[in-house]
């Protein structure tokens, strides 16, 4: 198995890092987003989760995707600014990644092994589809994208992985 923790990835600021070191070394739940989305305002939400469990050593990870209908088209620069102004996001987020296909990011062909509920891995389906990763890189969830983060099976899964 592949170190997912520490598949390098870039930040939206251009630094090169590790989702180890993005989370400092706690739980992650690793999202797709988009700026134009009509899922778009769960950034809400996310940035919710990061503010409740932070502390407790949860962190969100936004990777920005422009493969489904173009739906995230700016700069980092201009990802960065929508998000912060907008959404007033303190996650981390990385530079925009492919996701599915031949070009998909290293991070996200190991993702993309993990099942859903129903037992269904492959394609990301969207923007904002979500997996939750352990401490030591076990990806133990993955939510698609409809899936709201205060939906009870998201809150029991998160309280799981922080009472490890």
């Amino acid at each position: 198995m592949s170190d997912l923790l520490g598949t390098p990835v870039t930040t939206l600021q251009g630094e090169v890092t590790t989702l180890r070191d993005l989370t400092g070394g706690g739980a992650a739940l690793v999202v797709n987003v988009a700026s134009r989305c009509g899922l778009t305002p769960q950034y809400t939400q996310l940035e919710g989760l990061q503010q409740e469990y932070g502390g407790r050593g949860l962190t969100v990870v936004g990777v920005p995707c422009n493969q489904f209908a173009g739906q995230e088209p700016g700069t980092a620069e201009e990802i960065a600014g929508f998000c912060s102004a907008t959404y007033g996001v303190t996650f981390p987020m990385t530079e925009k990644l492919e996701v599915n296909g031949p070009g998909a990011h290293p991070l996200f062909r190991r993702l993309t092994e993990a099942p859903d509920a129903s037992g269904e891995a492959g394609d990301v389906q969207w923007n904002f589809e979500k997996w939750l990763v352990t401490a030591d890189g076990e990806v133990v969830a993955r939510f698609r994208p409809p899936t709201q983060l205060d939906a009870p099976e998201v809150r029991h899964a998160i309280e799981e992985v922080l009472h490890r």
